[in-house]
């Protein structure tokens, strides 16, 4: 845990003594902590010197659903600025560190020709929640969307993961029902 989150993930406890002294809590995922919102945020494309935050976080939304990442550094760097970018960053700079990304991801509907962006991550680290940067990484991730030529954007939530299916609905995103089954074959 970076030391801001640590710093963040310390209570207060009061001693037998009266004095209060910081005890480690376990994290919570969305504690009761809330963080002042820095006065400028900037929502920007994520540079390379981003990427220790950015896998920081990546690792903190997949143990938020119970799965472990397998992520690296590399092939971060690899699929966001190598020859063959293969997915778009943006993340919430509030200027001492980074407080939350959106990954996009290309998506065609091939009878239709009509080009989208998956919304495939979206991230706002604990105690920074309820200030409103969700709601402008989406706000850029739908501009960017639009400025290469995208029809729609489109995310997916948890089957039981109510507050994030409201998040979306004030977005203005529209549920639509899954059908059939995805199929996977590794290859390599």
């Amino acid at each position: 845990m970076s030391t801001s989150r640590r710093q963040a993930a310390l209570l207060f406890q009061t001693a037998p003594d009266g004095t209060t002294e910081p005890e480690d809590a376990a994290m919570t995922e969305d504690s009761e902590i809330s963080l002042l919102r820095p006065d400028v945020v900037n929502i920007r494309s994520a540079r390379p010197r981003d990427l220790p935050q950015l896998s920081e976080m990546i690792a903190a939304l997949a143990a938020h659903h119970g799965d472990a990442a397998a992520m690296t550094a590399e092939t971060l760097e690899r699929d966001l600025f190598g020859p063959m970018p293969w997915i778009q960053a943006l993340v919430a700079d509030g200027g001492e560190m980074l407080i939350g990304y959106a990954i996009l991801v290309p998506l065609y509907r091939a009878q239709e020709g009509k080009r989208g962006m998956d919304l495939h991550h979206l991230f706002v680290r604990d105690g920074h929640r309820g200030h409103g940067i969700g709601q402008h990484l989406v706000t850029r991730a739908r501009d960017n969307a639009r400025a290469q030529g995208c029809d729609y954007l489109s995310v997916s939530a948890a089957t039981g993961n109510f507050a994030a299916h409201r998040f979306y609905e004030q977005m203005d995103f529209v549920p639509r029902p899954v059908t059939g089954m995805r199929f996977l074959q590794a290859i390599g």
